[in-house]
């Protein structure tokens, strides 16, 4: 066997059922090994950024490790931005990148590229393949890091000489790393002094993130919150974690979520976070953040003890592993007071949007989530639109949310949403994008097309890079530079020149008609031109660099000062 069907092999070994890529040179072995291939099948993508993108999205919809194959040079650095991407995000992916052959490795040759050290601060792990014998080894390695821990990208560079020669190891049956562990189950003393905390605390939160969906933590944390009567609160990433429906849920806390959600973060006495990393869009001013509350962190990665914060208690375990040690420490709790007090605040803080003016990308999501009852596998870009549909469609089941958290990647929707529908095909795709980040990866509609995907993709086309102009408004005394997107096509047109069924949205009134159109499409995929309202911002906001209490409940009737460190 060559070096390419060992590669096939061990594919195939751990069920990956779609490799996304686009060939080149250097990884002609690998084609050539593809052709009569049943499983894994090829996706043809027209991007290096689209595949590594659709992997991803693959991956959060499934749980199951994402693949990609490019070729050398460019192929493999247009990766970049989705290794980036699933990084930040912890997202399991196996990339593979053709190499010029070995005898040129350092030469400049055609194409050639050190990926590996490109790749280095955005991957968990990277190779260079040395030897064809080599391959089997390395494949295991990459899917047991990626899987394993923190979930997160492997690259393996594959030279063309290799993949070409014969190869006579074999897949190894088990995997063991010197130097790499990690532990799921929690110290049980550790878990004595949280239920201890957890017990004596009046006004306690949980705050819950997206390594709690990677865990599959969402029964045990349910079973927590009701047996605690606790209130869960959720980042972006952990939207599914918990359901936004339930009575416990704050649903989103942050610069963009919920009133109710921050107001009970900067006046609990007790934050238990569940695998997430403080990050500044959830902190503000970090000496400002809940000044009175002992803080408990549960992170699989215990790099991220005391890397923002030094918690109270930190505990090194899975989070679900975590959760249900702690169930059985704690009984429950009387927190009727503080339930009282934070269902006021629902209600005197509810989300809502104008109901009057121009059509709104925040009713355009409500009556989607209505329309589908809730239950749309819904794969954001990155924007205004974003922040909306994290507000108004409601997630009750885990991998359901799919959205770029960490790196913020605009162009991350699309290709995603593809990537969602191969691995769920069965399920109901909606692709919320804006028109700003549509356009960086619209070229993947050929992949939809061509593969006659489900997706429905609603375009808002508000003409402007919205959360740019949101801030240069803000902040900036509206002296608005480089976000008008004069020149959008007509993306009915658009999508109609690659074949794909289209509908225009102009009015509020024609919402229901449309979406119920759109959604009843089944031959293919469908797109949604929305013609939005241009000067909408996302409310509530927390100012960067800000603490919860200054936190924008609704626009501003004065001028807000600059954020820190933007001028």
């Amino acid at each position: 066997m060559r070096g390419a069907d060992k590669v096939l092999e061990a594919l195939d070994q751990h069920g990956v059922e779609y490799i996304f890529g686009l060939p080149g040179g250097s990884v002609i072995p690998i084609f050539d090994a593809l052709v009569g291939c049943q499983r894994p099948k090829f996706i043809l993508v027209r991007h290096e950024q689209g595949a590594t993108h659709m992997a991803d999205g693959y991956a959060r919809a499934t749980g199951k490790p994402g693949v990609v194959l490019v070729t050398s040079g460019p192929g493999a650095t247009n990766t970049i931005t989705g290794l980036l991407t699933a990084h930040m995000d912890s997202v399991p992916l196996i990339v593979l990148t053709g190499q010029t052959t070995t005898s040129l490795l350092g030469k400049d040759a055609f194409q050639e590229a050190d990926v590996f050290d490109i790749s280095m601060p955005v991957v968990k792990h990277s190779y260079l393949v040395k030897d064809a014998n080599q391959i089997p080894q390395v494949m295991a390695e990459a899917f047991h890091i990626a899987t394993t821990g923190r979930p997160g990208p492997v690259l393996i560079d594959l030279p063309k000489d290799l993949l070409a020669a014969e190869c006579t190891a074999v897949l190894p049956e088990r995997v063991e790393l010197p130097g790499y562990r990690w532990e799921p189950r929690p110290d049980p003393a550790r878990v004595a002094d949280v239920a201890r905390l957890l017990q004596r605390s009046r006004r306690p939160v949980i705050y819950a993130g997206g390594g709690c969906i990677a865990a599959g933590a969402q029964d045990a944390l349910k079973a927590l919150a009701e047996k605690t009567q606790v209130p869960v609160a959720n980042t972006l990433l952990g939207k599914g974690a918990f359901p936004e429906q339930h009575a416990l849920s704050l649903g989103m806390l942050g610069m963009h979520g919920t009133a109710y959600a921050n107001k009970a973060l900067a006046a609990c006495d007790l934050v238990l976070c569940i695998g997430a990393r403080w990050d500044d869009r959830i902190t503000g001013k970090l000496s400002a953040f809940c000044p009175e509350a002992r803080k408990v962190h549960v992170d699989i990665d215990p790099a991220e003890n005391g890397k923002i914060l030094i918690p109270d208690v930190f505990v090194e375990a899975d989070a679900r592993a975590f959760l249900e040690e702690l169930i059985d420490q704690v009984g429950p709790l009387d927190t009727s007071e503080w339930l009282a007090l934070i269902d006021e605040w629902k209600a005197r803080y509810p989300l809502h949007y104008p109901r009057k003016g121009g059509l709104r990308m925040q009713a355009i999501i409500d009556r989607l989530y209505r329309l589908t009852a809730g239950r749309a596998v819904v794969v954001t870009d990155v924007g205004q639109h974003q922040m909306w549909a994290a507000q108004f469609y409601r997630t009750a089941h885990h991998r359901q949310w799919l959205s770029s958290g960490g790196a913020g990647t605009m162009g991350f929707g699309l290709p995603a949403a593809i990537g969602a529908q191969f691995g769920r095909p069965d399920d109901t795709v909606v692709a919320i994008v804006g028109d700003g980040g549509f356009q960086m990866t619209m070229a993947e509609l050929a992949t939809a097309a061509v593969n006659k995907l489900p997706i429905k993709i609603i375009v808002m086309d508000n003409k402007y890079l919205g959360m740019v102009r949101q801030w240069q408004s803000m902040f900036f005394d509206n002296r608005l530079c480089g976000v008008d997107l004069e020149g959008n096509p007509d993306f009915v047109k658009l999508a109609e020149a690659y074949g794909i069924t289209a509908f225009h949205l102009r009015r509020t009134a024609d919402i229901d008609k449309v979406l119920t159109r759109a959604l009843k499409h089944s031959a293919g995929p469908c797109l949604v031109h929305a013609d939005v309202e241009k000067d909408d911002n996302v409310f509530p906001m927390i100012p960067a660099g800000a603490s919860i209490n200054e936190m924008l409940i609704e626009p501003p009737k004065h001028r807000v000062p600059a954020p820190a460190g933007t001028r």
